[in-house]
């Protein structure tokens, strides 16, 4: 048996915490463990380490392997979308995988999850999919899907046929419905919320991706690098169009637990703990006559009087306030800001690299201050600017430093210079995260203003 995790997504609906460079996949919302590593941990137990595949892009590579360094389990097995198409190529790509590099039987059953979704009690997760496993051998798809406590608007929907020994006939799918239709769907009782997983045999998807989805298929022609060479020409469809809403194989499960797609602000709200007024609050906040709300303080103390309904989520450098009920509008909102070249859209403060991250924490016209985290054992690339001078300040930590053709060590309290066009590179001998202020000067102080000579993440 195999898995495949999906987490090679774009998420935007929870902006301003969920960018472009920073998806929703990799937050951290309980402040411990990020919902792909709680993905992970659901399946742990039931599907070995070896046998998990993680597909994503490659600009998340690195958040993938951070977040796995954390882990126990020792996940290997981690391949790249060149392009990111959606969930029908990425399941296809996972197949792929699956027979050519792990050397699958093609009966063998594969399951799909996102990697963004809160499920919850396990040990009764795990009970579902032994029964999905079970149903998918005989060469039936499996779907899950949650029985409606509320009518909801964000969400797709299954409405069920007649039950099969364990499952029930799928008898459509249905997208997103406005308030009066999910009405309807709740009050009738055979309409269930599509929880967007997945059991199959890897030979039952394929054939139906070849029947449904012939676009996809002639793209699987060849050994794995040749399909990953050809990935950008697939199609940009999910799963449930490409297949799912066609195909006369699927059955689903209903699951009796509590499931949340945290799609949304709203949805958000409804999975965290609630105080005693009804508030669900994450950071350093103080609260005075204030109820039913969400707060989330990132950098700063929040705090409220007299609010009501109302969501407040606070980063570094924006400030999200809307009323509880309008968060879908939030992707208009990211569009918007898309649309006026706003760097704020896609980008944090704080940006992710593969031997760590950095802070902007000040900038102007011919000036950038940021703080740099290296993690052990971590370096950044060879590179020189033509455009820019640094000082480098440790502030914790051993650097190891190369300038121009002299390498030394710099300890807590000391500094350097770099100057212009000067050959440089920075590197973390130690156990402990190397921590630096970094301030650049110049008449161009963006991010393309660097020339890499050698890196060892593979980075032009």
């Amino acid at each position: 048996m195999k898995a495949i995790i999906l987490a090679g997504g774009v998420g935007t609906r929870l902006w301003p915490l969920s960018r472009e460079s920073y998806p929703k996949q990799f937050l951290k919302l309980n402040k411990d463990n990020s919902l792909l590593q709680q993905t992970i941990d659901n399946i742990s137990g039931f599907i070995p380490a070896k046998d998990i595949i993680i597909v994503t892009n490659r600009q998340y590579l690195f958040h993938v392997k951070s977040d796995l360094k954390n882990s126990t389990l020792g996940i290997e097995n981690i391949i790249l979308e060149p392009r990111v198409r959606n969930t029908a190529p990425a399941i296809a790509f996972g197949a792929k995988y699956c027979l050519e590099k792990l050397k699958c039987n093609p009966e063998e059953v594969v399951f799909a999850f996102p990697s963004d979704h809160v499920i919850k009690p396990k040990e009764k997760f795990l009970e579902y999919l032994k029964k999905a496993a079970s149903i998918a051998k005989s060469g039936l798809i499996v779907t899950f899907s949650i029985k409606p406590i509320k009518p909801e608007t964000g969400y797709g929907y299954i409405k069920i046929g007649k039950k099969i020994g364990e499952c029930f006939e799928v008898e459509k799918f249905i997208e997103k419905p406005d308030y009066e239709q999910a009405c309807k769907y709740l009050k009738e009782g055979d309409y269930f919320w599509n929880a967007g997983i997945f059991s199959f045999r890897i030979d039952t998807i394929l054939e139906e991706i070849k029947r449904y989805s012939p676009e996809i298929y002639k793209n699987l022609d060849g050994d794995f690098e040749e399909v990953q060479e050809k990935f950008e020409n697939m199609p940009n469809i999910s799963i449930d169009y490409a297949v799912m809403e066609k195909s006369d194989k699927v059955v689903t499960v209903p699951m009796d637990i509590y499931w949340n797609d945290v799609g949304c602000w709203d949805f958000l709200y409804e999975a965290l703990e609630k105080d005693s007024q009804g508030n669900a609050k994450v950071g350093d906040i103080i609260d005075i006559d204030t109820k039913n709300c969400l707060i989330l303080a990132d950098k700063r103390l929040v705090t409220t009087i007299g609010l009501k309904d109302l969501l407040i989520i606070e980063t570094a450098d924006a400030v999200l306030i809307a009323n509880r009920g309008e968060t879908q509008k939030v992707k208009d909102l990211v569009n918007i800001l898309k649309k006026k070249g706003r760097k704020e859209f896609g980008e944090h403060t704080t940006s992710y690299r593969p031997w760590g991250n950095y802070t902007v924490l000040e900038e102007g016209k011919r000036y950038k201050i940021k703080k740099i985290t290296v993690y052990p054992g971590e370096r950044l690339s060879l590179q020189m600017h033509h455009h820019r001078s640094e000082h480098w300040i440790v502030v914790r930590g051993t650097a190891r430093i190369r300038i121009g053709d002299e390498e030394r060590f710099i300890h807590e309290n000391e500094s350097t210079y770099v100057p212009k066009s000067t050959l440089h590179r920075l590197e973390n001998p130690g156990k402990i995260p190397l921590e630096l202020i970094e301030v650049q000067n110049g008449e161009y102080v963006e991010e393309d203003d660097i020339i890499r000579f050698d890196d060892q993440y593979g980075r032009d």
